[in-house]
């Protein structure tokens, strides 16, 4: 009884594991990427859910200021990533727009956080100058942005031993607006203190099926 207990629990646990996390491969992306030469990463929408004490202090605004700082935060970290994979030749022949360069592009057509997502990827790859879009939406109950914390006055209380956090990555193609690839899932535990940490663990596994990082 006590053998059928562990495994009902072993059981259980990795049909978690399993629903927690969802990948997504168009059959056509590894002879689409081969034709790709820059890609850019715009600001992730960012959700953060605070406690009930923490909402006291916050107005919309404020959390607004927030959201946005870890949406930029995520898509800082993204392509941090993509950096140390091209420095260890995982990215011959592809540039990714550094995020600096795609917020100055993005202002000129007054396209900014807030209303990024009236445009779709298509419209906002185009825009850019890039064969393709990475984007997505993150959710948090810990903000990971340690400048936004500071600049908000915020930092003391949003430390724990566990975060939660829900993402949703998608790579979109430029010429035709196509759903390339897309990634789901939802990390729980000792996550990390930083937008950095969180990549690592969530493309530790995810990258290997990138096509433009097969060999990772």
């Amino acid at each position: 009884m006590k053998k059928f207990f562990l495994l009902l629990l072993f059981v259980s646990f990795v049909s978690n594991i399993q629903a927690q996390t969802s990948l997504y491969e168009n059959p056509k992306f590894d002879s689409i990427a081969k034709s790709h030469k820059i890609i850019a990463i715009v600001p992730f929408k960012t959700q953060v859910k605070l406690r009930p004490k923490q909402m006291k202090d916050m107005d919309d605004e404020k959390l607004n200021r927030l959201e946005k700082a870890e949406g930029e935060g995520m898509q800082t970290a993204m392509y941090s990533w993509f950096l140390k994979r091209k420095k260890r030749g995982k990215l011959q022949n592809l540039e990714v727009q550094d995020p600096k360069v795609t917020t100055a592009l993005l202002n000129k057509k007054d396209i900014n956080y807030n209303n990024i997502t009236d445009y779709t990827p298509q419209e906002l790859a185009n825009i850019l100058g890039v064969d393709a879009v990475i984007s997505g939406d993150f959710e948090t109950n810990k903000p990971m942005s340690e400048g936004a914390s500071i600049a908000l006055g915020l930092l003391i209380g949003f430390w724990g031993s566990t975060n939660t956090a829900i993402v949703n990555m998608s790579v979109h193609d430029a010429e035709n607006g196509t759903l390339l690839w897309n990634y789901n899932k939802k990390v729980r535990g000792s996550i990390g203190s930083s937008p950095e940490d969180l990549v690592n663990i969530l493309m530790r596994k995810a990258s290997r099926r990138l096509a433009y990082t097969k060999n990772d």
